[in-house]
């Protein structure tokens, strides 16, 4: 009753106050960061509704108690019990009252001892949700590129960040590859992008990218009729001809920055995109890179603003591939 009373002393008073713009802002950010214990649970809840057998895919299901404030279920086929984040990456992971604020953490790229210290857990804990959360949302892709695709590639210098074994002498951080341009010491990062923003990357391993590369990647998610814009490299060549798939080539090298509306203009702004915000994080291991660059392209979509939106995507996601893995 104590507490009611001084809520409502408070609110009142609130409402007798003049407030300014910036103090209304301030204030709606303030109740937008309250979040209430259950309310994750809530939300796993609600995004995994009644959840199929993750060990025979089994639909008839029924209820079978709760811990940690999940529900359980027992498969009426195996006879096998589960909860909705059996067998995704996100099982046994604990102090789910702070997966919200940790996802808000997320959408605000803060780094892995920032974040540690906001939620209040250790840094080795943060650094794993970070890899737990981020490739579940970076799973959210567009099924198909249509209309005109613009593809390119970005190289990063191959690191082995936080190996135990490396399979080559250390480097410092900063350092430079032994030779001039591209070599099998870069790791490359394909991005296609189309003129409706929908955008698609793939970590293609090390070295200059390849026709074959190309194939398995771009061919699954490219329409019939798109129109394929890329630099003037010999392996997008290769591959429209081999895809029966109309191409486009900017000269870069020759100074020809576009003809028109065919131009590179959209991923290229998307890697200098990239690499400006990646800069904060002081180096990532080489064999997270398709992980940042998840994180960074569901960032730049600008779809899943709030930590409930973002987390619901992460569960959902995370069913979803554990239904295609089984």
């Amino acid at each position: 009753m104590m507490q009611g009373l001084v809520f409502e002393e408070v609110f009142a008073a609130l409402t007798c106050l003049q407030l300014d713009t910036d103090d209304v802002a301030r204030l709606r950010a303030w109740v937008a960061a309250i979040i209430h214990p259950g309310e994750c649970l809530q939300l796993i809840a609600a995004a995994a509704g009644t959840p199929c057998c993750p060990h025979c895919q089994c639909s008839r299901v029924h209820r079978c108690g709760s811990a940690s404030g999940l529900q359980r279920w027992r498969c009426l086929a195996c006879r096998r019990s589960y909860n909705a984040l059996t067998n995704t990456p996100l099982a046994r992971l604990r102090k789910k009252a702070s997966w919200l604020p940790y996802v808000q953490c997320v959408l605000e790229s803060r780094t892995v001892r920032a974040a540690a210290e906001l939620v209040s857990v250790h840094r080795t804990t943060s650094f794993r949700w970070r890899h737990r959360f981020v490739p579940g949302a970076a799973n959210k892709r567009p099924a198909r590129l249509e209309g005109m695709v613009e593809a390119d590639e970005t190289y990063m210098l191959e690191s082995q960040k936080g190996s135990r074994h490396l399979n080559r002498p250390p480097r410092r951080r900063g350092g430079v590859a032994k030779r001039r341009g591209i070599t099998r010491e870069h790791e490359c990062l394909l991005v296609a992008r189309d003129r409706s923003r929908q955008t698609l990357d793939f970590h293609t391993g090390r070295g200059q990218v390849s026709a074959a590369r190309l194939t398995a990647c771009l061919r699954p998610v490219l329409a019939p009729d798109v129109l394929l814009i890329s630099d003037s490299a010999a392996a997008y060549r290769v591959f429209a001809s081999n895809a029966g798939i109309t191409h486009e080539a900017v000269n870069l090298r020759a100074g020809i920055r576009a003809r028109g509306t065919i131009h590179l203009n959209n991923v290229n702004g998307w890697h200098a995109r990239f690499k400006t915000w990646i800069k904060r994080f002081n180096g990532i291991a080489s064999r997270y890179l398709v992980n940042y660059s998840g994180w960074q392209r569901f960032l730049d979509d600008g779809e899943l603003l709030t930590p409930a939106q973002l987390l619901t995507a992460i569960i959902q996601c995370a069913i979803c591939r554990r239904k295609i893995t089984n």
